[in-house]
């Protein structure tokens, strides 16, 4: 069991409706160090893919985003669920579901922060149904930038998106994959 599958086990609790809470160090209250072995792991796997440029959405996604542009020592993009005043440039949008808010977001970000020339590290906090991967590989499409990889923290194995996103063509690697939250309990695959 890796570092985070302890984290997840020792301070996760499972919802109704296969929702894994985990707020107490990533979505809520984040745990610097361990987004720092986030961050520090995600880059070793894809250091020889010559990111230029990693991205997530808000809010969740932000802190392992950040440590591993850290890591990586490139900039670190989160595309925005409301357009601010300060938007003013020409935007990149498109809509993406949320599996555990229950609802369909326009995600955008500046197109002035994405080129052709990027090689983009997608970070994500969950991985369900892949739709939030999907939404911000389209918006690296639409810049001309090429999604190089996915990063994941914790990925459910149980539901699509990996599906999705392989199938798309991606590299996807996830730290954790649950097999199940069957019976209020955490079961993970052993294959990253």
């Amino acid at each position: 069991m890796n570092f985070l599958e302890k984290r997840i086990q020792q301070e996760g609790s499972v919802l109704d409706g296969n929702v894994l809470k985990v707020d107490q160090f990533l979505t809520h209250q984040v745990d610097a160090q361990l987004m720092q072995k986030i961050g520090e792991e995600f880059a070793a796997k894809f250091q020889a893919k010559n990111i230029t440029k990693v991205i997530t959405i808000e809010a969740s996604g932000i802190a392992p985003a950040v440590f591993t542009g850290l890591s990586l020592g490139v900039p670190v993009i989160f595309a925005r669920k409301q357009k601010s005043v300060t938007m003013e440039d020409e935007l990149l949008c498109t809509e993406v579901y949320s599996y555990t808010k229950k609802v369909t977001s326009t995600v955008s970000i500046s197109s002035k922060f994405l080129t052709p020339t990027d090689n983009v590290l997608v970070i994500d906090d969950f991985l369900a149904n892949g739709q939030a991967a999907l939404g911000l590989s389209e918006l690296c499409q639409k810049a001309g930038a090429t999604v190089t990889g996915i990063g994941i923290v914790i990925e459910k194995s149980f539901q699509s998106g990996r599906e999705l996103l392989e199938k798309a063509g991606f590299d996807v690697y996830s730290l954790a994959r649950i097999a199940s939250l069957e019976n209020q309990q955490v079961q993970f695959l052993t294959e990253k």
